[in-house]
């Protein structure tokens, strides 16, 4: 007996789902038509959005190499200053990541805003709300194995999407070339840095010489290879003494590196006292003192100068330049809107809806019919007057 109800149970399943082909077949016009309709319309209206055009654009962002040489190189070359160069900091990996990031960042944003007022453009009041629009329309994108960064960005003239993509590489130039993100940028800034100060002490000094009148007793009391030799012995306590604070800052003092430093320098500065006393020069603001001053600031502007075309060099051998691949050029075919894939979107996700619409309505009809339902109908409907 069971299995006879459970066969009488799937015929009567299996025809429920006939009968639901048959709903579908009586409206098999309006499914199909109706679906075709929407689709056409749905392309004709996207006609009338503005197209959107994408200009492309790629390069290769600097390449870190091994700085061994480069130290190799400064290290030869600064015996002068010791552990002077030693402060510009260690090696400094950037990955295309932070290529990516800087691109991203607020500080290019706005320039690019300003740069095409897109304020005026975009219609709005609010810097914010123009950096907004403007990320929404760029696209930037690292390659995991070629390393190569793309920059798309979305426009309505394809004249302006393309400056706009070759402009952020450029700003991009600008912006790396005032951070120190490699090691030889790190140097390069630091003795840029301590050459411009020293630039200004040297003229100060050279004012303050000129100013001081000369003599025959102090040109006798000063002699040039005296003078020479003590601006020498003060620049290198000077790079002594900066050393032994960097040390300080990484080692305690009872280290064998701070110990073998501190005596370095007090040897130099007793070496410098001797020469002062042996010189009897007067510490009065006279001509010997402001001649020793200026000596002093001329071997420190000549060392970091020095030290300072090194880093360029080293910099220069990094790759720091920023190698574009694919300029961004006009798009002569826009990329937005698809009007294929919008007259496809809309005529499928019309036909469904149809199709739960037929499916509702025969279902509606078939629990009208039903003489169970009838009362709850006619109170439904009467509660619905009432209300």
């Amino acid at each position: 007996m069971q299995d006879m109800q459970d066969m009488q149970d799937a015929i009567t399943e299996s025809g429920d789902g006939i009968e639901w082909l048959f709903t579908l077949a009586e409206r098999w016009r309006l499914l199909i038509f109706g679906s075709l309709a929407v689709g056409v319309l749905a392309a004709g209206l996207s006609y009338l959005i503005p197209p959107i055009y994408t200009a492309r654009t790629s390069f290769l962002p600097p390449q870190q190499v091994s700085n061994a040489g480069a130290s190799a190189a400064l290290a030869s070359l600064s015996g002068n200053l010791g552990g002077l160069a030693g402060m510009a900091g260690g090696a400094l990996r950037t990955p295309t990541d932070q290529y990516v990031s800087l691109l991203r960042s607020v500080t290019i944003t706005d320039r690019i805003i300003d740069q095409f007022k897109l304020m005026d453009l975009y219609g709005v009041d609010m810097r914010m709300k123009a950096r907004r629009i403007l990320v929404s329309q760029v696209q930037i994108a690292a390659g995991k194995r070629d390393n190569l960064i793309t920059v798309e960005v979305d426009d309505k003239s394809p004249q302006r999407a393309a400056e706009i993509a070759n402009r952020y590489v450029e700003e991009l130039r600008r912006l790396t070339g005032q951070l120190a993100l490699t090691e030889a940028q790190q140097r390069r800034l630091f003795f840029e840095q301590q050459l411009s100060l020293t630039k200004q002490k040297l003229t100060l000094a050279q004012q303050e010489l000129l100013a001081s009148g000369y003599s025959d007793s102090t040109l006798k009391a000063e002699p040039k290879a005296a003078a020479e030799g003590f601006a020498k012995l003060r620049a290198e306590l000077t790079a002594a003494e900066v050393r032994l604070q960097a040390l300080r800052s990484q080692f305690r003092e009872q280290t064998p590196e701070v110990e073998q430093q501190s005596s370095i320098v007090a040897a130099l500065r007793a070496n410098l006292t001797a020469l002062q006393r042996s010189d009897g020069a007067p510490v009065g603001p006279d001509y010997v003192s402001r001649f020793r001053e200026f000596k002093y600031q001329e071997t420190l502007f000549d060392m970091f100068s020095r030290q300072y075309e090194i880093a360029r060099v080293d910099e220069s051998r990094e790759g720091a330049a920023i190698q574009v691949i694919d300029p961004a050029l006009p798009p002569e075919f826009k990329s937005k809107p698809t009007r294929s894939l919008i007259a496809v979107g809309a005529t499928l996700l019309s036909f469904v809806l149809l199709v739960i619409w037929v499916f509702t309505r025969a279902a509606w009809r078939r629990f009208a019919a039903d003489p169970a339902n009838t009362d709850r109908l006619a109170q439904w409907r009467a509660a619905q007057r009432q209300g």
